[in-house]
């Protein structure tokens, strides 16, 4: 039991309406059995991290990074995301073995610091996350509605908005299941997921053109302002597709044997997903010319993979037939990367609920399925405003916020004197050369914010969500010393 709550268990339970707002509002203790269980083992965590990463974002972005970075030259991006993600991975490995909990980010901030500052912490990233969350999974619901709208032409935005609102729906439904059927869901999502990037792997490098692969453009490696302002750009994208690889994480407290679990899910999905993601975009842009992914109204910006497949077997009758199939599996993979976000990110605010930092009802667990209820509603509806946005939008957004609020206190918690005492502990996962990858991976994301050239205006959301959290959280704690104080 915590502190916060155990002081007022001791409190006089007042009467009348005021007991009910307190029940409502201070989390009552509950017996092991009603919490969430520990039912994924490996398999399940690496394919949650698995759909959770690849989704709909490699699909989506290809067009993205190369026009930030001027042509097949973006794979530098790639690489170096790779490495920032295997670098940061480390931290979470090392947080997530230490504590196994509901939540992932939430648990570890409230731990790592002291513990006025630790609740603090802890407070704003779940505040923040009410609105970063959204973004992120509006990320994969639109990109499931860019492609469907392949077999829509000329659908308008707000068919499009339809479609992604209607994903989100879709998946917040499948998601009201025990954890061990969702545990299943994910390995089967999973392997779909993989089978698409192998696909489109094979069928690239069969049909394959080095020298359109090579075509770099005069002066794409000229280490010049333009240069790096453009691998910060490709950077900020490819980390967004890397993302995910943390989402066992939050799924804490229902994984078996964390200690082995966790690292194992976290830095195995970077490698399976670091390979493929090279191997795939290597294989694109062998077959499609990148001019092509930098227009602003091209097809293949919009549909990469499925301009992509007609044109790799443009010398057949079914090459048409053949994109529509790649679009069907690339749908499939953005609506199994929504599910695992949604899985994931719903568990912080129950978390956070638990604890006695954040209002009570998003403590809420279906009384049959053992989900939270609430928190998974809130943040599917929070999502289908952000699907009004356009994917440039939300990813901007989405990767400025998450690196203030999260990848960077994170940092700094990791190597905090109370984590390192902890990590002396047995059964703990310890990175190598601690803490030069933390180091390494905080840097990286330094350098994402300084190269962004709207960094100002990017700022905002971080302001406004930083200002509202801090005002939040001042009046509940003035509120909590007067009712304490009262009796």
């Amino acid at each position: 039991m915590q502190p916060e709550i155990a002081r007022y268990d001791q409190l006089r339970q007042p009467r009348g309406a005021w007991t009910r707002y307190h029940r409502r509002m201070i989390p009552q203790p509950k017996p092991h059995h009603a919490g969430l269980q520990r039912g994924m083992g490996t398999a399940g965590a690496l394919g949650a991290n698995v759909i959770d990463m690849v989704g709909v974002g490699p699909f989506i972005t290809l067009p993205l990074i190369v026009g930030v970075m001027g042509g097949p030259q973006a794979m530098l991006g790639w690489l170096l995301g790779a490495l920032l993600s295997m670098a940061d991975g480390c931290t979470w490995s090392e947080l997530g073995t230490a504590h196994p909990e509901a939540g992932g980010s939430y648990a570890y901030l409230k731990h790592s610091f002291s513990p006025r500052w630790g609740r603090a912490f802890s407070f704003l990233y779940a505040w923040q996350l009410l609105f970063s969350a959204p973004l992120s999974i509006a990320s994969g619901c639109i990109g499931f509605a860019q492609y469907v709208s392949w077999f829509l032409p000329g659908a308008s935005h707000t068919v499009q908005t339809v479609i992604a609102i209607s994903a989100c729906i879709a998946c917040t439904a499948l998601l009201f299941q025990p954890v061990r059927k969702v545990s299943e869901a994910t390995k089967a999502l999973g392997i779909v997921v993989l089978l698409t990037l192998v696909a489109v792997i094979v069928i690239g490098f069969t049909h394959f053109s080095s020298t359109m692969a090579l075509s770099f453009p005069p002066g794409a490696f000229h280490l010049g302002h333009a240069f790096f302002l453009g691998l910060g750009g490709g950077l900020l994208i490819s980390a967004y597709d890397y993302w995910g690889y943390y989402n066992v994480c939050f799924l804490g407290a229902e994984v078996r044997d964390p200690a082995r679990t966790i690292p194992r899910a976290v830095l195995g999905s970077i490698a399976i997903v670091g390979t493929l993601y090279l191997l795939m975009n290597t294989a694109v842009l062998g077959v499609l010319p990148w001019q092509s992914l930098i227009h602003e109204d091209a097809g293949a910006r919009q549909y990469t993979i499925a301009i992509f497949t007609q044109t790799a077997f443009a010398s057949h009758a079914w090459s048409h037939t053949a994109a529509s199939f790649a679009v069907v599996l690339i749908a499939v993979a953005s609506l199994a990367s929504v599910f695992a976000l949604l899985l994931g990110y719903s568990r912080i605010p129950y978390a956070a609920a638990e604890d006695g930092n954040f209002p009570a009802v998003f403590a809420r667990l279906h009384p049959k399925h053992r989900v939270p209820t609430v928190a998974l509603l809130t943040l599917s509806g929070v999502t289908m405003v952000c699907c009004l946005f356009r994917l440039q939008e939300v990813i901007a957004s989405l990767v400025v916020v998450r690196i203030v609020f999260q990848f960077l206190l994170q940092g700094v918690a990791v190597m905090m004197p109370k984590h390192r005492a902890e990590r002396r502990q047995q059964g703990r996962f310890r990175m190598p050369l601690y803490p030069l990858p933390t180091l390494l991976a905080m840097c990286g994301f330094v350098y994402i914010l300084l190269s962004r050239p709207r960094l100002l205006v990017e700022l905002r959301p971080v302001a406004f969500v930083l200002v509202s959290g801090l005002a939040v959280y001042g009046v509940r704690e003035v509120l909590t010393r007067r009712r304490q104080s009262v009796h």
